[in-house]
């Protein structure tokens, strides 16, 4: 029985988590690695003066349904009244946890000083999350950062203190500065400490892409369950081969077909789940379809071709041209 992990009464199974992902970890992306296996999701990060001033997208940004839980839905902002307001707009919808973030690095967020710009100010952090815990009443709230600011000021550990002093469930630490961005490596040491330094749970999450790494980020950090972004890009067969591990079951790597097979799935369910025209929902369905592609012969070209599909059919097509190519260059080989 695989072991599990509770964050302030919400139990996940101690395999691995999904990360937040902008732009990426929608409500589709979350169904997919529901299903194949990942223990918990969190939504896109939305932010909370904008659902406190509008809620044209609220909606839509927040609603959790069946299918994605156990489910987080991530905040971030800068000021604790607001954050406070947004968190009691969000229970409306039922979360299972709520998360604040304040590791993503990107310019638009961080200027307004929110994102990974508290960690340059840990009573602020506190502050929004003190507020949001005291708003959140009986719902846990969570907190995903970063080692530090940049490699001069790595102040993951005490940052983490002072936000399980506030009365959070659990934190989620990203082993990568902020002026990193996504590049170079996470360092496991910086979660290691992390974990060291608190008594909540702690979610360790960068470079997780296959069973390996992920039992590699267990064992070099002692973390409480790992949280995988990037490396479930076209892939949410990796929640799966976790899983099965975990759970002592056999684990078979899916071939080209299941690969198009669940590529063309995922697009469906984009077109299903959007109240867009299907021309402009397989404008948002182009990037999945290139990454279900990685790693194959002539998965260049293709990937190209994948960023001009205006249709289903058209990704149809494309599919089985590229099975077909896959067949032929394996034939090719074994002459």
């Amino acid at each position: 029985m695989t072991d599990t992990v509770n964050i302030g009464g919400v139990v996940l199974k101690k395999t691995a988590a999904l990360a937040p992902m902008a732009g990426v970890a929608d409500r589709a992306y979350r169904l997919m690695c529901r299903e194949y296996g990942a223990c918990y999701t969190v939504s896109e990060m939305v932010s909370a003066k904008g659902i406190c001033y509008s809620d044209r997208k609220t909606a839509e940004l927040c609603t959790v349904t069946d299918g994605e839980r156990p489910m987080a839905v991530q905040l971030f902002g800068s000021e604790p009244e607001f954050m406070a307001e947004a968190v009691d707009i969000v229970l409306r919808y039922e979360p299972d946890i709520i998360d604040i973030n304040m590791g993503c690095p990107v310019p638009k967020v961080v200027n307004t000083g929110a994102g990974s710009a508290l960690m340059k100010n840990i009573d602020l952090a506190s502050a929004i999350t003190e507020a949001a815990v005291k708003a959140a009443g009986k719902t846990p709230v969570t907190v995903k950062f970063r080692s530090g600011w940049n490699s001069d000021t790595i102040n993951a550990a005490e940052f983490a203190k002072a936000i399980e002093n506030t009365g959070a469930a659990a934190i989620t630490v990203h082993g990568r500065t902020r002026d990193q961005f996504y590049s170079g490596t996470s360092d496991p040491g910086v979660i290691k400490a992390v974990k060291s330094a608190v008594k909540i749970p702690v979610i360790g999450s960068g470079d997780v892409t296959d069973l390996l790494s992920c039992i590699k980020m267990y064992e070099e950090t002692g973390c409480d369950l790992v949280m995988i972004g990037r490396g479930s890009y076209g892939n949410p067969f990796v929640f799966r081969e976790i899983d099965s591990w975990f759970n002592g079951e056999q684990y078979s790597p899916p071939d080209i077909e299941e690969k198009m097979q669940v590529m063309l799935r995922h697009i469906r369910l984009i077109l299903s789940l959007s109240e867009k025209s299907e021309e402009m929902a397989m404008h948002e369905a182009r990037k999945h379809a290139a990454w279900y592609m990685n790693g194959y012969y002539g998965s260049a070209k293709f990937r190209g071709r994948c960023y001009q599909l205006s249709s289903y059919e058209e990704a149809v097509r494309l599919s089985e041209e590229f099975i077909e190519l896959q067949h032929r260059h394996n034939t090719q080989k074994k002459r």
